[in-house]
This record gives C-alpha cells, structure tokens and sequence, in this order.
C-alpha cells in the first residue's frame, strides 16, 4: 500500500448492478477508502458530488441518463475520475480529459489495484506541487509519460497554447506540455499572473510595456484579446501597486 493514511472517499457509478458489486469487491482491499455510494443511480451519484466532498469517481461511460463523458465535464474540478468500460474505443476520449486510468471489463483485482496506486501516487504529487509553490516554483507536466519539469516562477516569461499542447517560455528556453491554458493558470499564483489571450498567458513581472491591445514580455510582443482585456488591466495595475512588476 500506499504511504497516504488520509481517508478517500469514493463512489461508484455504473447502470450494470453486477459490475458495481465487482468494483464494491475490490474496494475492500483498500481501507483507506469509504465508499460513499455504489449504484445505477446518475443523478443521485452527480448530487453527491455537488453537495459533498468526493476524491475518487468510478464511472462507466455507458450510462442511459448521461453520458459519461457529460458527467465527467459538470464534475471534473471536483474529483478525480477513473473510467470502466468493455469498450477499448472509450480510452482515447477519456485520457483527453485527463482522467487517472481506464479500466477495461471484466476488471480483475490486480489491474485495479493499478489504478489506486496511480491514484495516491496522483495526491503524492499534487502535495509536492503546493510545497513547490510556497517556496516559489511549480510542477509542469512534460511531453511524455512521467515527465516533470521543476520550473521557478520568476523564471516564466508567458505560456502559448497551440494545437493541442502549451509552449511555455522562460529565461532558461521553453519548454513543451501537454496541458491546456486552464489547468495551467489555476496553479499558478493570480497575484503574479494573467490570462490575457484565449492562446496566451502572461507573467506580469515581465511585462516591460503595455500599448492599446498589445503587451511587450521580455522581447516578444503578445495581443490583448477583448474578452480578457478588463481583467488584465485590473491584475496588471494592482500587480504594479503591489511592487510585483
């Protein structure tokens, strides 16, 4: 087992009863885990959610009243998610959310022991990441597998958003991940950085110049979308106030 004591508390989530009591099976050889609710019942499992803490979602992806993908999308801040299904053809859609694993039926207890294992390895990393960031840096996921990089915050010039991964510039290089603009900007620090294009991300301490719509970081010239406009006016003064650019 894992070196985590905290208490998780889970739910299951499948409209086959015989595959909740297989997953319900498994669970008991975790006492770390309370499984707060096992059953067919969607929406029942979608107001647990809402209403309480849960750290750990089972959810098949087949469901009659929600898709699993849909229910994935209104709780993913919320909890982590692993998905079961007996369709492989499920797997790429559910790691595009960046769900913690995909299980495939029948689901047989070393496979799933797998999954809780890459689960508490997932909040090891999380506590790492908030320790990094009190002591000015953050955790970025790289391009492959396993890949981390350690980054100094004060070291970040701007992240750009491509197709489907992040450029993020700093004064060392740039390097690539495979995260989205949103998760990224919600862990870094507010009081230091902004989103101020659909495509862009800025460090205000390196802001050197701000005209009409366009911002200077370091040598390159970023646009100023409209929609973000308002807000980074308003970051970019108090962080100029504050003494932070």
């Amino acid at each position: 087992m894992m070196e985590s004591k905290k208490n998780i508390r889970c739910i299951i989530i499948d409209d086959q009863l015989f595959a909740v009591g297989i997953l319900e099976n498994h669970l008991r050889h975790f006492p770390e885990i309370t499984l707060a609710y096992a059953g067919t019942d969607i929406c029942e499992a979608l107001h647990i959610i809402e209403t309480t803490a849960i750290d750990l979602v089972f959810l098949d992806i087949q469901m009659p009243a929600m898709s699993g993908l849909d229910f994935l999308k209104r709780c993913q801040n919320r909890c982590k998610f692993i998905f079961t299904t007996a369709y492989p053809k499920y797997a790429i859609d559910g790691y595009e959310h960046d769900i913690i694993d995909f299980l495939l039926k029948p689901i047989t207890l070393d496979r799933f022991k797998k999954s809780i294992v890459k689960f508490h390895q997932l909040n090891k990393l999380a506590g790492q990441e908030n320790s990094l960031l009190e002591k000015g840096h953050i955790l970025i996921k790289g391009d492959a597998k396993q890949k981390y990089f350690k980054v100094k915050l004060q070291d970040i010039y701007y992240a750009k958003g491509l197709d489907n991964y992040i450029r993020i510039y700093m004064r060392t290089g740039s390097i690539i991940t495979y995260m989205n603009l949103k998760d990224l900007i919600e862990q870094l620090p507010a009081d230091s950085f902004c989103r101020i294009h659909r495509s862009y991300i800025v460090s205000l301490r390196h802001i050197t110049y701000v005209e009409k719509s366009l911002v200077k970081v370091s040598t390159d010239t970023i646009p100023i979308g409209s929609s973000y406009r308002k807000e980074f006016f308003q970051a970019f003064q108090k962080s100029s106030m504050c003494g932070n650019t």
